[in-house]
This record gives C-alpha cells, sequence and structure tokens, in this order.
C-alpha cells in the first residue's frame, strides 16, 4: 500500500479502504477544516449513506470540532445520546444517535489539517486495535500531508516566478531541465500565471546550462499552454549557441515572440527601465 502512495489524496483513499476492512463502523471519512467549515474530503459508507463527499457543516457543529479539541488523542464516543458533548447537537438528533470515533490530523508543525473518523448511527464498541489503528494512521497522513507541502515548495522553487507588475511577470528558467523538472515547471507555471491572472509572462532563458531538441520541445509544451490560457509568453536571453541548436532541431518558433533581453521585452510591452542617479 505504502509504495503506491503519490500524495495526501491517494493516501487517504487507500487508508479509509484499508480500515473499513478492519473496523466494524459504517462510515470512515476524512474532514478538512479552516476553523469555520467542516468538509468531508473521502468517505466509504458501507450499508448506508450517513455522509457525502464535499457535504459540509459549520466547524464549530460537528463532532470533528470536538476530535479537534480533545488533542492529539483518539476521542470515542460509544453512545452519541448519552454523551454530554453530543446528546444536544444537531447531528446528534439527525443521526437518531449512535457511535463516534475520531482523532486530529496535523501537520508536523502542530498546524490543524483536519480529522480521521468513523460514524454509525447504531452503537459500536471499539477495540483498543481500533485505536491504535486510528492513531497510526493518522501519524501517517499526518507525513503525507508534509511531503505534499515540501513537493509543493519545491516546485515553486523549480519555477521561481517574479512579480513585476500584476498582471507581467518574469520566469527564470535555470539550471538543467530533465523530463521531471519541465513537467514541474510547467505545472507551476501555469498554475501560477492563472492565479495572478497575468496578461505577460517573460520567459528569460539565459540561466539554461544545456539545451537540446527535448528542452526546446518543452518549452514550447509550456508556450503554448500559456497562450492557451490568455498569457502572452516571451522569450528573452536565448544565447548564441542555444540559437544554433533552436534552429538545427527544425522546431518551429514561429509566433512565438522573442526579445533580447528583459529590457526589450519590458520595452515591447510599453514600459522602460530607468537609471535612478543621485
Amino acid at each position: 500500500m505504502i509504495h503506491s502512495i503519490q500524495n495526501f489524496d491517494e493516501a487517504a483513499e487507500k487508508i479509509l479502504s484499508f480500515m473499513s476492512t478492519i473496523i466494524p463502523i459504517n462510515t470512515l471519512f476524512i474532514a478538512k477544516n479552516d476553523q469555520k467549515s467542516n468538509k468531508i474530503e473521502k468517505v466509504i459508507n458501507r450499508d448506508y449513506c450517513l455522509l457525502n463527499s464535499g457535504d459540509t457543516l459549520p466547524f464549530q457543529d460537528t463532532f470533528c470540532k470536538l476530535s479537534v479539541d480533545y488533542g492529539d488523542r483518539v476521542l470515542i464516543i460509544e453512545d452519541l445520546n448519552q454523551n454530554d458533548w453530543t446528546k444536544n447537537m444537531a447531528v446528534t438528533r439527525n443521526l437518531t444517535g449512535g457511535s463516534f470515533i475520531g482523532i486530529p490530523i496535523n501537520f508536523s508543525t502542530g498546524e490543524n489539517y483536519g480529522t480521521i473518523c468513523g460514524l454509525d448511527s447504531k452503537e459500536v464498541q471499539f477495540e483498543e486495535e481500533h485505536v491504535e489503528l486510528f492513531t497510526t494512521m493518522a501519524s501517517l497522513l499526518s507525513y503525507v500531508l508534509d511531503l505534499d507541502r515540501v513537493n509543493r515548495e519545491v516546485e515553486e522553487l523549480s519555477a521561481p516566478m517574479v512579480p513585476l507588475t500584476d498582471d507581467i511577470a518574469v520566469l527564470p528558467v535555470i539550471g538543467d531541465i530533465s523530463q521531471k523538472r519541465a513537467e514541474i515547471i510547467i505545472k507551476s507555471t501555469l498554475k501560477q500565471s492563472s492565479d495572478r491572472c497575468l496578461q505577460y509572462l517573460i520567459l528569460d532563458l539565459s540561466g539554461i546550462s544545456r539545451i537540446n531538441k527535448e528542452v526546446i520541445h518543452h518549452l514550447l509544451q509550456l508556450v503554448n499552454m500559456l497562450k492557451l490560457i490568455g498569457v502572452t509568453p516571451i522569450l528573452t536571453g536565448i544565447l548564441p549557441e542555444h540559437a544554433q541548436q533552436m534552429v538545427q532541431s527544425n522546431l518551429a518558433l514561429d509566433g512565438i515572440l522573442v526579445k533580447k533581453s528583459l529590457a526589450a521585452a519590458l520595452a515591447h510591452i510599453g514600459f522602460a527601465l530607468v537609471e535612478n542617479r543621485p
């Protein structure tokens, strides 16, 4: 199971599926909260549907809030109708009773992501092995959360976009570009360009250590994708040896705006670099 996990979403699905074979409870779910609302991200219902993926409630009105407040321990409520914390809650009335088990999922910094929980409209007797399983899986999900965060940071470092104005940015492409790094640069650049609502993105290629047919292909992919989302790409910093390789590769650069330098690219857009002298 561990070897096939690529990200948090995959881990969540596999963990819930595995837990459902061990714990005799109808519904297992993972919820995410922002301290205001609580959203069901992943859910498995066994015999009948208690929750759906995407269901959202005010955080204050959920059992997940009780679990987060309980700390880094497994909260067990075997009879929701009798427990002082839950007997008067609207969710308990809607269920007409039942059982709950849950534990927070936190980043290593202590910041809370959400919870991993079990829910049933009937009373369930929980065993020690169920408590240990919830504790272990919450720790595993916390670890995967941190990995996801590190991967996002690596993606951002692989495509360090520098905003110049609200709708203009520069992307220095530096170092050697492998297949994997090219995929990261394309994914990150498209997301950042869309999030920033860019009109122009200047791709500075002067820092590329090696350029070949494969690298040129990736650059053309990125340029065409940027155009599709409404961003005008401008290439700058193409060195003489890079230009020679591009011509020899017979890959079409027609329709791509190329300028000698960042200053020339900005001048094309309508900006000028002015030196401030004392």
